[in-house]
């Protein structure tokens, strides 16, 4: 099965410029319950899957992080993975992918965390209607994508060489130039130890994340562009969706236009 709006690019995908936008923007406070909200329900089902202890359990080590970079208190995080790992009753969640289309024919695939399926594929398919996009059926885009770790670097003050030599000996695949950031890539086994050797060595990154990798992208601008990020915000901004990817690409200066 191939799209005809798909061309191969050299580039990652607009997922993780769009998330370090984001982050500059910053998170309102009024969103800061949210943010908990996803992020608990992220820990549950990692501790429900994989257990509790956080040690034998990469996924649930990757949540109760993320938890702590949003300064979650200690007793939610613990309570969660209680919660998730039967030790006290909770709510039970269900882990979902969805599948789907954006303007311009871009490939979406949706993380969901729920306790009521209908509620949530109503919402979803009611956002992507607004949007100009679709919600299509298991399989039609998920041969796009691939599991990876993304780190990327602003090239800002980076050294290129240093960077490409710690990367690939902590175990990175491959290390890209993307326009004003790196893009480090890793399998999903890797991307703690890559990422730690990152930090060690004095590099910052803007975004570092398990994330759908596309193997190719499209390319968006003007009102396809606006509806994307439109999109994209809608989306995330369901309190059962976790994450959301799209092979999109949108120029980073138009990007940070239109988010502004």
């Amino acid at each position: 099965m191939n799209c005809p709006c798909l061309r191969e690019r050299n580039d990652m995908s607009g997922h993780s410029k769009w998330s370090t936008i984001k982050r500059k923007k910053g998170a309102a406070d009024a969103k800061r319950g949210k943010v908990f909200t996803k992020i608990i329900k992220e820990i549950m089902v990692a501790a429900r899957f994989g257990g509790g202890d956080i040690n034998a359990n990469p996924r649930l080590r990757t949540a109760v992080l993320a938890a702590k970079a949003e300064n979650m208190p200690k007793d939610n995080i613990e309570r969660a993975i209680k919660k998730g790992a039967g030790e006290l009753e909770g709510v039970n969640y269900e882990e979902l992918t969805y599948e789907g289309y954006g303007p311009g024919g871009v490939a979406m695939m949706l993380e969901v965390v729920t306790d009521n399926k209908n509620r949530t594929v109503a919402d979803v398919r009611h956002v992507f209607s607004k949007y100009n996009g679709s919600l299509g059926e298991t399989g039609c885009v998920s041969w796009m994508f691939e599991k990876k770790g993304l780190i990327t670097i602003e090239k800002s003050g980076a050294d290129e060489d240093r960077l490409i030599e710690v990367a690939l000996d902590a175990g990175a695949l491959d290390v890209k130039d993307s326009g004003k950031e790196f893009e480090v890539t890793t399998d999903q086994a890797s991307f703690e130890e890559v990422k730690k050797a990152i930090e060690e060595a004095g590099f910052k990154y803007s975004y570092a994340e398990i994330t759908m990798v596309p193997q190719s992208t499209v390319r968006l601008s003007g009102r396809e562009a606006e509806q994307m990020l439109k999109l994209m915000e809608g989306l995330e901004d369901s309190d059962d969706v976790t994450k959301v990817y799209g092979n999109f690409d949108i120029a980073e200066e138009e990007m940070e236009r239109l988010s502004a």
